[in-house]
């Protein structure tokens, strides 16, 4: 009798350590996304938590000082880095995909401090979720600038 006493207590504690894992995997879970995938998904990872990833249009970047709001948008670059380096490496695939009018687009609004960083040709990773009306709310916005440090690496390697 005691000892199933402790068998029960054990598988339900193991039964509830289980849930709170499982639980707390999918409320953090994000999906990482390139604007033509974020695209083709649609509807389906409305609300989700995504990180997505592409090269900022220059033309279309607009800041607000007063409410902080940054509204711009972001073409698609290929996730893969195989493919980046077909494309000729990252500076290029993102020069390529801010002046190829026929790539797919993503307007991203984020509300913040505009970065130093965010600029033409940028590679932008957002972290937010896609709202219903198909604008991207970013929380989060991470930028790099490859042509910046593109003359300093080989200089570093040797």
């Amino acid at each position: 009798m005691r000892f199933n006493k402790f068998v029960f207590g054990g598988i339900l504690i193991l039964g509830a350590v289980v849930f709170l894992i499982a639980s707390s995997t999918q409320a953090t879970q994000e999906y990482f996304l390139t604007v033509d995938e974020l695209n083709q998904k649609g509807s389906s990872v409305v609300d989700k938590n995504l990180r997505v990833s592409g090269a900022v249009v220059g033309d279309s970047i607009q800041y607000d000082a007063n409410d902080l709001t940054l509204t711009f948008d972001v073409a698609h670059v290929p996730g893969d880095n195989a493919a980046l380096e077909t494309e000729g490496g990252l500076a290029v695939a993102l020069h390529e995909a801010v002046i190829d009018p026929t790539r797919s687009r993503m307007k991203v609004v984020y509300v913040g401090p505009k970065p130093d960083l965010l600029r033409n040709e940028a590679q932008a990773i957002m972290t937010g979720h896609l709202g219903e009306d198909g604008i991207f709310y970013a929380e989060e916005l991470l930028l790099k600038c490859p042509t910046k440090y593109e003359e300093a690496v080989p200089e570093q390697a040797g």
